[in-house]
């Protein structure tokens, strides 16, 4: 048989060519960088195939999406498909140009939109979306300053990773620049202003007024605000769904202080939420609107919106904007194909419903185990928090671990989010189904329980003796005598590990 090095050196192998899994990792060990992560460090997943909400391994084993909120209307939808080969057949790059596909397609998205947001600029990914936003923002209001959330993640290129805290905190050495300003995560379980201390209408404007501090510190130091830009639901710092009216009152303190607005609806747009845009559940209109991910459906399609005064701002400076894949007619003509199945599958309605089942199914759960301190979300952007404690709300990052690992392990593909890594992610495509509920409710439940029942307590003598060792989880995880040391190890079907209380 060739060896590796000399399939590598003459080469990748034709479509129809197949690697066994320990080949594709090995090449991949060889030639992709290390910080390309993969879900499932010690035995990834080899994908060869989707369709609608199902993935399918090199065995030919289906599982059970629940994260991929990149193939918004399923995996390979085959009018998504065509549309692509069909435009494929005629013409791919239209850079410079006259095309209808572009200012067709702009249209249409305009009108999903208010109406003051009717100018397109299109382009290739999220990321490429928020740094030409911050870009627009920066040359509209002349000022270089951004107030993002912290936690929050806008996007891999320089200036992204700048004003993403999940990011350049994590980098060695690296301290957050001059001009980024970060407020605080207006999380309603964790937060400083939560459910447990204030009422639910007091939170969001409690969140609002650290910003009109810091606006005024940021001015008292002689810097000027450009823009706010934030998620319009917080997916990667844990699944967050903003306060009542907090987006009001922050754009209102933003606007006077001569900032734009950017409302980043790469994760949570097109329908995910129940409402085509999830800053609609907030009653507000940004100045510049970014989307990207679901857009395309697995092909590079994003966008930045915005007004026309700011869309002027390049133009009075004499600046040319100009991507080289971006608004190809290929890519425009599978969005447009995207918007049609969202709109003739009734996918926003389904969102709405099947989410709300789910939403209730998963607060069931919670009352039966401790170990769920929150339940959040709307639509099909849902979050589970998993605590070892509810009154300290210590995250449960370990059995989080193990929870994803089981769900694996039943062919149903989860994540965790959060800044502990303890919140269950759920953004499956659009098209999930009732089916699809009960399959992952009772394998949730499966798991849950069984966590429950094989908890063992390591500790001192006098903290074992208040406990039978017949006892369950859920009461000793969330048992308040148990110190912050302590350390509750599990052995479960034969896989153990710990977690520190």
């Amino acid at each position: 048989m060739e060896s590796l090095k000399d399939q590598s050196q003459r080469g990748p192998k034709s479509s129809l060519e197949k690697l066994t899994k320990s080949e594709t990792i090995e090449l991949r060990n060889r030639h992709i960088g290390q910080s390309v992560t993969l879900f499932f460090k010690k035995n990834p997943l080899k994908i060869v195939r989707g369709q609608r909400q199902y993935m399918y391994d090199e065995n030919d084993n289906e599982y059970l999406d629940c994260i991929n909120n990149v193939a918004h209307v399923g995996h390979c939808h085959p009018l998504v498909v065509d549309a692509a080969h069909q435009q494929m057949k005629l013409i791919a790059t239209n850079s410079r140009f006259l095309h209808d596909n572009i200012v067709l397609y702009a249209k249409r998205l305009s009108d999903y939109l208010p109406e003051r947001l009717s100018v397109c600029f299109f382009v290739n990914s999220g990321s490429e979306a928020n740094d030409l936003a911050i870009r627009l923002a920066r040359c509209y209001t002349k000022n270089k300053d951004i107030i993002s959330i912290d936690g929050a993640y806008h996007g891999h290129l320089t200036t992204l990773t700048d004003i993403s805290s999940m990011k350049f905190l994590k980098i060695n050495g690296t301290k957050k620049k001059k001009w980024v300003h970060l407020i605080s995560l207006p999380c309603q379980y964790r937060g400083r202003y939560n459910l447990d201390q204030f009422k639910e209408n007091e939170i969001g404007s409690l969140y609002a007024e650290e910003v009109d501090e810091l606006i005024k510190n940021v001015k008292q130091s002689g810097r000027q605000i450009a823009a706010f830009i934030h998620e319009s639901m917080i997916s990667c710092g844990g699944q967050i769904v903003l306060p009542q009216n907090y987006l009001q009152k922050v754009y209102r303190i933003v606007r006077d202080a001569g900032g734009v607005c950017i409302a980043d609806e790469v994760q949570v747009g097109f329908g995910r939420t129940g409402k085509m845009w999830a800053f609609e559940h907030q009653n507000v209109v940004p100045d510049i609107v970014t989307m990207g991910k679901p857009m395309g459906n697995g092909h590079p399609l994003a966008c930045v919106v915005t007004t026309p005064e700011i869309a002027e701002c390049f133009a009075k400076i004499g600046t040319e904007y100009f991507n080289t894949y971006g608004g190809n007619p290929v890519s425009l003509a599978v969005g447009n194909a995207v918007l049609d199945v969202i709109e003739s599958e009734n996918l926003i309605q389904n969102a709405t419903e099947i989410g709300q089942i789910l939403l209730n199914e998963l607060n069931r759960l919670k009352e039966k185990y401790q170990i769920i301190g929150d339940v959040r979300g709307l639509g099909y952007f849902i979050g589970v928090d998993l605590v070892m404690n509810r009154r300290s709300k210590k995250p449960a990052t370990t059995i989080a671990e193990y929870v994803v690992a089981r769900f694996k392990e039943n062919r149903i593909l989860m994540s965790t989010e959060g800044k502990f890594g303890n919140v269950l992610k759920f953004k499956p495509p659009m098209l999930f189904d009732r089916q699809n509920v009960q399959q992952f409710i009772k394998v949730f439940d499966e798991i849950l329980q069984e966590i429950h029942c094989c908890t063992q307590l390591s500790r001192s003598s006098s903290v074992s003796s208040a406990y039978s060792s017949d006892s369950c989880g859920p009461d000793l995880i969330s048992s308040d005598s148990l110190s912050d040391e302590e350390t509750v190890f599990y052995d479960c079907g034969g896989r153990s590990f710990q977690q520190q209380l």
